[in-house]
């Protein structure tokens, strides 16, 4: 008896499968409306400040005409409130050869940041960048056909 009662249940499970009626209660997801692509363009939000009393300025700037090029630079900061302003002339008209990179480093917790222009970084000639811990600093360049101004300078208001 008891095998009888398992075999018509089996097919009950069976016929109900066969017939399709295991249909789920849950709605079918309805797919969601097509929605035209809006593209805006990024903009890089540069801070605002000036320079004072600077810490290293060479007027003359640094020429990188070779992807061999660099130049190492070491000061000290004492005012935690500084900064650097970094002026970029490309010297070729087609800027995917032109770049330029910048390892700042403080000598003291060994932390290294990268600034740059091109390749990677940002294509803005003229960028601030705003740093706040004193110490001693390190900062190696390496660029290809570009000339770079750089001032480290506290900042002011």
């Amino acid at each position: 008896m008891k095998y009888r009662v398992f075999a018509l249940f089996m097919l009950v499970v069976a016929a109900t499968f066969i017939a399709g009626c295991t249909q789920s209660t849950v709605p079918a997801a309805t797919p969601a409306p097509t929605v035209a692509a809006v593209t805006t363009a990024a903009t890089t939000v540069q801070p605002a400040f000036s320079l004072g009393q600077a810490y290293l300025n060479d007027p003359g700037g640094y020429t990188f005409n070779s992807e061999k090029d660099g130049m190492t630079k070491e000061f000290r900061v004492d005012n935690p409130s500084w900064g650097f302003e970094l002026k970029i002339q490309p010297l070729n008209e087609d800027l995917q050869y032109c770049w330029f990179t910048m390892d700042v480093t403080n000598v003291d917790s060994g932390n290294t940041e990268t600034y740059g222009f091109g390749r990677l970084y940002s294509i803005d000639r003229l960028q601030l960048i705003p740093m706040y811990k004193t110490g001693p600093y390190k900062i190696t360049m390496k660029g290809n056909r570009v000339k770079v101004w750089l001032k480290a300078a506290i900042r002011e208001p």
